[in-house]
């Protein structure tokens, strides 16, 4: 059972369900909508993982490339950044191997947040 669920906002939560299905291969689970047809509250999957998404209320920076990310497990790393890249996701580390046996990559997507996806599982 999962027991941590990221929480991450958009200024177009709808937009957002839409583009991080293409992009990163999440499906939905449940959208909530708001009385004025808006999203208030969606959780996505992405394999055994849990995120919700809910509206960006007021505009916020962009975080630093390593400021903080979410990292998502993924068996084929190169098809998946090959993925990515075509929805137009921004590519800021390219797929390697790191010094403890995975592969990863990650990618900012349309409202500035980073992920990264790889083959270590913990």
């Amino acid at each position: 059972m999962r027991t941590v669920y990221p929480i991450l906002t958009y200024p177009d939560v709808r937009a957002a369900i839409y583009w991080l299905g293409v992009a990163f291969g999440a499906t939905v689970h449940q959208v909530h909508d708001a009385p004025d047809g808006t999203v208030a509250h969606a959780e996505l999957l992405l394999g055994t993982g849990l995120v919700m998404l809910g509206p960006r209320r007021h505009p916020r920076n962009r975080p630093a490339d390593d400021e903080w990310s979410l990292y998502v497990a993924v068996d084929d790393v190169d098809a998946h950044c090959a993925r990515a890249r075509t929805a137009g996701a921004e590519i800021v580390r390219e797929p390697s191997d790191t010094d403890y046996g995975s592969r990863e990559y990650s990618a900012r997507d349309l409202a500035g947040t980073v992920w990264s996806f790889g083959t270590y599982r913990p």
